[in-house]
């Protein structure tokens, strides 16, 4: 599975897709997660199978779906900000299975 995550500026979602990709990787999911900011998410979304968006831009939600046509989906607060990556992708994995 591509994950892009998305956020303001790119920076806070960075951490997480370090964590994000060790978590698969330990684990031998082969998914490919990127990072990126509200401003370049359109140059990159179509190498992407869902979108997840940091809670800060969460209200941005729509729009971005609308532009990508992608699934799109929030990370809850608290798994975002404890990079709870076991709950992060389970709601990546709903979002797949769902489209």
């Amino acid at each position: 599975m591509n994950i892009l995550l998305v956020c303001a500026g790119g920076m806070s979602t960075s951490i997480l897709m370090k964590k994000l990709q060790k978590y698969s990787d330990e684990r031998g999911m082969g998914d490919n997660i990127k990072a990126t900011g509200l401003g370049s998410y359109e140059d990159l979304y179509k190498d992407f199978d869902v979108i997840l968006m940091g809670p800060q831009v969460s209200y941005r939600q729509d729009e971005v779906k609308a532009a990508t046509g992608l699934p799109v989906a929030p990370i809850p607060p608290t798994d975002y900000a404890l990079g709870n990556s076991e709950n992060i992708f389970k709601l990546a994995e709903k979002l797949y299975d769902a489209k």
